[in-house]
């Protein structure tokens, strides 16, 4: 019988819990992935549908039909999203929260930065608080964190990381979930991450304030992570096409835009890294705008991995795979002349003949593989 409690408790810790907590998700408030902004999204959506009906710009007969109908989400990727989004729960638990907590004392927190700052200059008069400072607070926190964001994805769209990032890609149909189908490694990263860099941002804030100043929320969730996600956060993930216009498309992330960064076109690779905010896109030469017209884009990194990547299994352990088989030294030309580069990604092989030996031809082969070529 002890054996059958001890089995009991650690099924109910490790599995049942996880499992039961990330499914009741779906009805909080801090996630992009709840109803509310679930039912928010497909009613914008519905609107489109109207409108487009209206105009004669679609040969959809049903809602049903223009958002993709039984084709996408009953699709056999869409179903793994579906159960993925529950095993994340297990994965949180098992495997993020434990290697976070091992680095997380080596991370430095606000308290940090402000003891040092008090330390240099002194204490400072707590100044009274006010809406306005948590309104700039928050503003604060949030464009940092989309910052953050814009170059952890684009880090992990190099040759070391795409491995794990490929998981998400590897989507052949897009469904909200698919916003879930993110591997453990890449959510560690981007966690450790975002905690120094907000830390760092909370330390400089709070010390300029002499004391702590908490962000305005809605319903207990930031206030701008509650307005974007209501603005159709969910159909970043769908089949809906739903352009904001070039000129908002230069600061805001519009549901074609991000279907645009999972398109397998050659004109598409590499673009709108941007999360919440497409500036950085702008900024840094990655932008991709769109228009009200639909473009034909097709979804997945290609044929070649649809059947790799339909288990639970697959899109845990395949990068790891990918990632060995990077670092795995090839053998160079006995004659010293040129040879190929070639590496998968975003289903398309880039393959390109060096000639060149020395300097030039390790520069040229790291420009490849590092994924440098943003450059329209």
């Amino acid at each position: 019988m002890d054996v059958l409690a001890f089995l009991h408790a650690h099924l109910f810790k490790w599995v049942i819990e996880p499992v039961a907590d990330q499914f009741l998700g779906i009805f909080d408030l801090n996630g992009r992935f709840g109803l509310v902004f679930i039912g928010i999204s497909y009613s914008v959506a519905y609107g489109v549908f109207r409108f487009r009906k209206y105009r004669g710009l679609t040969d959809a007969h049903s809602f049903w039909q223009f958002i993709g109908g039984s084709r996408v989400y009953f699709h056999r990727s869409a179903l793994l999203d579906y159960r993925y989004y529950l095993v994340r729960g297990v994965l949180k638990v098992a495997l993020v929260l434990p290697i976070v907590g091992l680095v997380d004392p080596y991370i430095l927190r606000s308290g940090d930065y402000i003891a040092f700052f008090t330390h240099l200059w002194g204490a400072r008069v707590q100044v009274e608080e006010h809406l306005a400072l948590s309104l700039l607070y928050g503003l604060g926190v949030f464009v940092l964190k989309d910052f953050v964001n814009y170059w952890s994805h684009r880090a992990f769209h190099t040759r070391w990381l795409w491995a794990f990032h490929k998981v998400h890609h590897s989507a052949p149909v897009l469904v909200p979930a698919t916003a879930s189908r993110v591997h453990f490694v890449e959510k560690i990263i981007e966690k450790m991450a975002t905690t120094f860099c907000l830390g760092a941002y909370a330390g400089v804030y709070w010390y300029a304030c002499g004391g702590q100043i908490g962000t305005y929320t809605l319903f207990g969730v930031t206030y701008l992570v509650f307005i974007l996600n209501g603005l159709a956060g969910n159909l970043r993930h769908s089949h809906v096409w739903l352009s904001f216009g070039p000129r908002v498309e230069h600061v805001l992330n519009s549901p074609a835009q991000h279907q645009v960064h999972h398109s397998d076109a050659p004109r598409h690779l590499n673009k709108n890294f941007g999360i919440n905010l497409s500036v950085w896109d702008w900024m840094f030469g990655t932008l991709y705008v769109t228009t009200s017209k639909p473009e034909p884009v097709r979804f997945g990194t290609g044929e070649q991995d649809h059947e790799r990547y339909l288990t639970i299994y697959s899109l845990i352990v395949t990068p790891f795979v990918e990632t060995a088989r990077n670092i795995r030294p090839t053998k160079r030309p006995q004659n010293g002349g040129g040879g190929w580069t070639r590496w998968v990604r975003h289903g398309m092989v880039a393959s390109q003949a060096i000639q060149q030996t020395g300097t030039e031809r390790w520069r040229r082969v790291m420009r490849s593989a590092a994924g440098r070529r943003w450059q329209r």
